[in-house]
């Protein structure tokens, strides 16, 4: 069992070292886990903060590919131990945690004061229903994830306005399309250069500054003090509420005026153009940002 977890070796590999069929390393290690993680009568004590996310297996042929994975995150929290694996359930639905869930123990689930999750509002109704006091948050992971996808939607958005098609090979933006990913700490002088040549034009002023914003997000995770970091969040999300419209004089990705619910990403189809039209920033000001944002706040 240590081989698959820790190792990260398949059930062929562990049988191969024991000399033994692939059936029977996979029996035991099925029984061993049941007896270390769903036999465990402990392992639902002082959980706290949970997390919820979906895992594919593409390698099976029969059934549901899915699953919904449940992980304590309560020692993460608390800074006083990595994450573990509480439970995992076939399919992922809303259905499937709200079952798990509901199966949980009263007095458990209303320990429970926070729930981490991606974007699916499955998982987030399920857990407003089972556990109403608990408080719904997306995990780092995701929040970034969807921050690179607003990036990538501004660059293929502008990209098609400038030049009337998808990017291709020797396009600018094409060129520096995994680049703007990169933090500002990694990259190299060639990209730095090469970001430094697609931002010089005008044109290009709104991948400038959603990849800004970008580059703020990845900063305040990255920082050490969690404090600072949220600070610097909360006050990345006042700038570019400020630097963009409101939803309702935005494009609509598909070129219609937004109407309804706000859209979850931040670039538009034009760039904003501010009121006393600012010096546009440098790579060294971007890089002072992304280093150090927001020094200044207490």
């Amino acid at each position: 069992m240590a081989g698959i977890v820790v190792q990260h070796l398949t059930v062929a590999r562990v049988a191969e070292g024991l000399g033994v069929s692939w059936d029977c390393a996979n029996t035991s290690v099925l029984e061993e886990g049941r007896r270390v993680l769903i036999n465990d009568e402990h392992r639902f004590e002082g959980v706290t903060t949970i997390g919820v996310d979906e895992h594919v297996w593409r390698h099976t042929r029969r059934g549901d590919k899915f699953v919904t994975v449940i992980i304590d995150l309560t020692p993460l929290r608390e800074g006083r131990g990595p994450a573990r694996l509480l439970d995992m359930v076939e399919g992922r639905s809303k259905k499937a945690f709200k079952e798990w869930l509901s199966q949980q123990d009263p007095a458990w689930r209303d320990r429970i004061e926070v729930v981490a999750m991606d974007g699916f509002t499955g998982f987030k109704t399920a857990a407003k229903e089972e556990l109403p006091d608990a408080v719904e948050v997306m995990d780092p992971f995701h929040v970034v994830q969807l921050a690179g996808d607003a990036l990538d939607h501004c660059r293929q958005r502008v990209q098609q306005d400038t030049t009337g098609h998808r990017g291709r090979s020797g396009d600018p933006l094409y060129g520096v399309r995994k680049t703007l990913h990169t933090g500002m700490d990694l990259l190299t002088d060639k990209q730095r250069t090469r970001l430094e040549g697609v931002f010089a034009q005008d044109a290009h002023v709104g991948v400038e500054a959603t990849w800004g914003i970008y580059q703020k997000i990845v900063a305040a995770y990255r920082d050490p003090d969690p404090k600072a970091g949220r600070a610097q969040l909360a006050h990345s999300s006042r700038s570019s509420a400020a630097a963009f419209p409101p939803p309702s004089l935005r494009s609509s990705p598909w070129g219609a005026p937004s109407s309804g619910a706000p859209q979850t990403s931040w670039p538009t189809s034009s760039a904003p153009t501010p009121p006393t039209a600012p010096q546009k920033p440098s790579m060294a000001d971007w890089n002072t940002c992304a280093a150090q944002p927001w020094a200044s706040e207490t």
